[in-house]
């Protein structure tokens, strides 16, 4: 648990080559390399997800590229990623159309494209959905003199990875997004921000900045006739709170990544005081197809209110992980089992979607849509977009074990109800820990505390996991507890 600025920033100074990967992928896949995942778990500072959850137990020196697929009926992000990383430079992108989406926006101006953003429905790809082209609307009509755009490239959801490998595979698109969203919001300056645990993918997205600035597409004047718009690119120091979106704005300004109180919104008062942006990586990456060919073609696919594809990655357990651009709206169960091809071996108890801060999926649940509302419908979120086998290796009280430990060590300490109930939680699931009819009391107040108080998703999200594994395997947890 971080006490102060210099602790809670777990990677300032660490050589990540070195470093094993105990987030929750390494952790549920940790039978299939017992040494690896030994050598992770003595590790310090510990490192939750290296972005290789297709080759969990996982370490930074590792090598290979995931599987990538599009399985949607058009491709919107991973069309380039699919044929390999030979697009990660400027003349390639341009070459296979790319920017022709930004100098669409700049015919259709702010106004323009907000409308096109705001039909198409498009939903934040980061974990809370948000409307996007609401986001961009506020910001629009703030009408100051200065704001700003961020992409959110602290992909810090164990389990998930399509952030990482857009970045270093097709960087160009999440410019473009970038660089479009700036146009319609009336910034000029934009940030990256990357986490620690991403070195490649922050060097190809540096690398297309300067590629873009020395060919006029950045720099005073978008593509030689548009408004000014730089671009930095900024790296993390290894904190998965910075995530959240004020935090990271905390921690963009050099101060503490605390989570701010909400309102106001970054869209109000966001990156010092200014009106700002704040999209993830997938997100941005969806906008110039969106622009290039229309909301109504986006909206044809998916549902009425997941509209689109969504990027599924899956974890090493399946007999094919990688990388999956799917319609939203198809069912889990398709996902895991008929592109997947299931669990290599044993039997699939359940799956967590969208990192360990949601819902368990349980095996009998496996036919609901993966969308936005039908999850929430089941406890269970979309989210980043990960999606990690659960399998016999591993029990219910000792995944709860593991989730807690994490959400403990990364909570940034501001709220009580995380602070000290995270902590307790890991204590109470321990091994060796109390047992007794008093401990299963205090674990469900606990998590009640942690739903009904916490300052952000940090704690409501540990509370949402809770809650998924008291409603589907509460029996096994009283078991152990009591």
């Amino acid at each position: 648990m971080a006490r102060d600025g210099e602790s809670f920033f777990h990677l300032g100074s660490v050589t990540l080559r070195d470093q094993a990967c105990q987030g929750t992928a390494c952790f549920l896949a940790r039978h299939r390399d017992p040494a690896t995942w030994a050598r992770a778990v003595g590790s310090t500072p510990r490192v939750h997800c290296l972005g290789r959850c297709f080759a969990a137990p996982a370490t930074a020196a590792g090598t290979g590229h995931p599987h990538v697929q599009v399985a949607s009926p058009r491709a919107v992000v991973l069309e380039r990623v699919a044929r390999g990383p030979a697009l990660a430079c400027a003349a390639a992108y341009r070459a296979a159309g790319g920017y022709r989406a930004l100098e669409r926006a700049l015919r259709l101006g702010p106004a323009g494209i907000v409308a096109e953003i705001e039909a198409s429905g498009l939903r934040g790809r980061g974990g809370a959905a948000f409307p996007t082209g609401r986001k961009w609307r506020a910001v629009f009509e703030s009408e100051t003199p200065t704001a700003y755009v961020v992409c959110n490239a602290d992909e810090g959801d164990p389990g998930a990875y399509v952030d990482r490998y857009l970045m270093q595979d097709d960087p160009h698109s999440v410019l473009e997004g970038l660089a479009i969203a700036a146009v319609a919001t009336g910034s000029h300056r934009g940030y990256v921000y990357v986490r620690k645990e991403y070195p490649a993918a922050s060097a190809a997205m540096a690398r297309s900045v300067a590629e873009a600035h020395d060919e006029g597409i950045l720099g005073p004047h978008l593509l030689g006739e548009g408004p000014p718009l730089d671009v930095v690119v900024v790296d993390g120091q290894g904190s998965y709170v910075c995530g959240e979106e004020t935090a990271l704005l905390n921690a963009l300004e050099d101060r503490r990544p605390d989570v701010r109180a909400r309102p106001p919104y970054p869209s109000e008062h966001g990156l010092f005081g200014a009106p700002t942006v704040v999209n993830n990586v997938e997100t941005l990456a969806a906008v110039p197809w969106i622009v290039e060919h229309g909301a109504g073609a986006y909206r044809a696919m998916g549902t009425a209110t997941s509209p689109g594809t969504k990027v599924v990655s899956l974890s090493s357990q399946f007999r094919r992980p990688g990388l999956y651009e799917v319609e939203l709206g198809t069912p889990v169960r398709v996902i895991v089992d008929g592109l997947g091809g299931g669990v290599t071996e044993g039997h699939l108890r359940g799956v967590l979607v969208g990192g360990p801060l949601a819902g368990i999926l349980p095996a009998h649940l496996l036919d609901t849509p993966l969308a936005f509302d039908a999850m929430r419908a089941v406890g269970c979120e979309v989210g980043h977009g990960g999606v990690v086998a659960l399998d016999g290796h591993t029990s219910i009280p000792e995944l709860v074990h593991h989730v807690f430990r994490f959400g403990a060590y990364e909570s940034c300490g501001k709220c009580t109800p995380c602070r000290v109930g995270a902590a307790r939680i890991e204590a109470l699931f321990a091994p060796g820990g109390p047992r007794g009819a008093a401990v299963v009391t205090e674990w469900r107040a606990t998590v009640a505390a942690l739903a009904e108080t916490s300052l952000c998703g940090h704690g409501s999200g540990l509370a949402a996991f809770a809650r998924s594994v008291m409603a589907h395997f509460g029996d096994e947890v009283d078991r152990c507890l009591g």
